[in-house]
C-alpha cells in the first residue's frame, strides 16, 4: 500500500495533506526519515507521523440522518447538541464530509476515508447535492431563470444546477457548489425566507428509509459509486413541456430529455 494512503486510513488526512506530511519529513518507517511520495508500507513495517505510530484503521461510512437542532461538529463551546451525539463511542473518531448549517436536515456522510471525503468536498469534483427547500411564501416560475443564472452572495458568485417545483412554497434544487449558506442567502437575497430545508441527496445516494436521527453504514455499491461520480438527476415533472433555457438544437434536446423541469448549459458551479 502506499504510503500516503495508509496515512489517510490511519487517520492523519486526506492523501493530499499526508503527502505534504511525508514531504515534510515528519514521517518514518522503521525508523527511517521517508520523503519520497511512492514510498510503498509493507506487512510488518513501523509507521510514525511526528512520533506518532500510525496503524491503518478498518475504513468505516456512516449516512446519518441530521435533525434539525444538531451542530455538525464533533464539539460545540457552547455546549449544543452535535451530530456526534447520535452516533456510537466508536465513531466519535469519523470526521464529516461537508456541513449542514443547525437549522437544516438530511443526508451527511461521516467516514474516516480521507481520500473519498476530499472527492466529495473538493470543488474541482462538482459532487451533486440535492435538497428540498421550503419557503415562506410561493415562488414565482418567471424567477428560477435567476437561480440558474447565478448571482453574487456573501462568500462569492452562487448559483444552482437544476429547479423543480414540487408546490408553490416547495422546490428541488440541485447544487454543484458547496459555499456558505448558499441557499439561504440565495434565497433571502431574492425576497424570500427558508422555513425548511432538507439534503435529500448527494451524488448517487439517497436516504430513503432512513429514520430522522438515525445511521446506517454503506454498502459497498454507494461506496463505490461516490468514489466513481455517479449522479441521478432529478425526475421531470411530467408536464410534457420542454425544461426551460433547453438547448433548442433538437438533438441535444432528445439527449436531456430526462433533466428536471429548469435547467441551462453549464457555465459555473450551498
Amino acid at each position: 500500500m502506499r504510503l500516503n494512503r495508509f496515512l489517510a486510513a490511519a487517520g492523519f488526512g486526506s492523501r493530499r495533506a499526508c503527502d505534504d506530511l511525508i514531504a515534510s519529513g515528519a514521517v518514518t518507517i522503521n525508523g527511517r526519515t521517508v520523503e519520497k511520495l511512492a514510498t510503498l508500507v509493507g506487512e510488518g513495517d513501523e509507521v510514525r507521523c511526528n512520533g506518532r505510530i500510525a496503524r491503518a484503521a478498518r475504513l468505516v461510512y456512516l449516512l446519518l440522518n441530521k435533525p434539525k437542532g444538531y451542530v455538525v461538529s464533533r464539539a460545540d463551546e457552547l455546549g449544543r447538541r452535535t451530530v456526534f451525539d447520535l452516533l456510537p463511542a466508536e465513531h466519535g473518531s469519523l470526521f464529516h464530509v461537508g456541513r449542514l448549517d443547525r437549522d437544516s436536515e438530511g443526508l451527511l456522510i461521516l467516514t474516516n476515508d480521507g481520500e473519498l471525503a476530499q472527492r466529495l468536498t473538493h470543488p474541482a469534483h462538482e459532487v451533486e447535492k440535492e435538497y428540498e427547500v421550503t419557503l415562506d411564501k410561493a415562488f414565482p416560475e418567471e424567477s428560477v431563470a435567476r437561480l440558474l443564472r447565478g448571482f453574487h452572495i456573501e462568500g462569492g458568485r452562487a448559483r444552482m444546477e437544476r429547479v423543480r417545483h414540487l408546490a408553490p412554497k416547495v422546490l428541488r434544487v440541485v447544487l454543484r457548489q458547496g459555499l456558505k449558506r448558499q441557499i439561504r442567502l440565495m434565497f433571502y437575497d431574492m425576497g424570500f425566507e427558508v422555513e425548511r430545508l432538507v439534503r435529500v441527496r448527494i451524488g448517487s445516494l439517497k436516504g430513503t428509509g432512513l429514520p430522522v436521527g438515525h445511521f446506517r453504514l454503506l454498502t459497498p455499491a454507494e461506496i463505490e459509486s461516490l468514489r466513481v461520480g455517479e449522479q441521478r438527476p432529478m425526475k421531470p415533472s411530467g408536464s410534457g413541456k420542454s425544461p426551460a433555457g433547453a438547448p433548442k438544437n433538437p438533438a441535444k434536446r432528445r439527449s436531456s430529455a430526462r433533466m428536471p423541469d429548469h435547467r441551462e448549459n453549464r457555465r459555473g458551479r450551498p
